[in-house]
Order: structure tokens, then sequence, then C-alpha cells
């Protein structure tokens, strides 16, 4: 593990959870906390998105069900940051996480033989 002076810090932010969440909103952004902290201050900001497009190249090339299986992690992912940051999107923001998770299952769907 590094030493202290060299983790990044946390984003900036006026507050790290939803203002007066309640129920499931709440407990997702509490149990989001820790992952989130850890990929965002001590792994490497390359390493998630290198991944990510690893995994989304690799459900582009096979065309068979290991390849929908490939992107499974990457619609888990966006997905999560897509319920993390909702309340604080417009309406071209929720848009444009509602067509790529659709775009991702549908890519899924294809690789596991439903079209």
């Amino acid at each position: 593990m590094a030493p202290d002076n060299k983790r990044r810090p946390l984003p900036q932010g006026e507050q790290f959870f939803t203002p007066g969440a309640t129920g499931l909103r709440k407990a997702v952004e509490r149990r989001s906390a820790v992952p989130m902290a850890f990929l965002f201050s001590q792994v490497p900001r390359w390493v998630a998105p290198a991944l990510l497009v690893i995994l989304l190249l690799v459900g582009f090339a096979v065309a068979n069900p290991l390849g929908g299986v490939a992107v499974l992690p990457v619609i888990a992912f966006v997905g999560w940051l897509a319920y993390l940051s909702w309340p604080s999107l417009g309406l071209g923001g929720k848009l444009v996480r509602v067509a790529m998770l659709a775009f991702l299952v549908l890519l899924v769907a294809t690789r596991f033989g439903a079209f």
C-alpha cells in the first residue's frame, strides 16, 4: 500500500451522499462509499477505464456467450455509476445513461442469441 502522502485525494464536492436520501438509495450510497473511495484513491486512474474498454472490446469481438459475459461487468459498472449520479443529472444526462445501458443490454442479448 502506498504511503499516505502519495494517495490521491477524493474528488471535491459539496456532499458525497444525496441530501435527504432514504431507503434503497441511502443504502446503495452508503455501501458504495468504500469501493468508490478505494477505486478513486488507491487504484491508478487508468486501471478502471482500461479494464472496461478491454471487456467491451472482447464483447464486440467475440460473437458468442463469452462475449456477452465479458460485457456484464461493464453493464454493472455503468449502471452503478448511473444510479449514483441520477439525482444530479438533467434530462440529457439521464437520456444518455439510459441509451448507453440499453445499448449494452442489447449487445449482451445478441451475444446470448436473443436476436
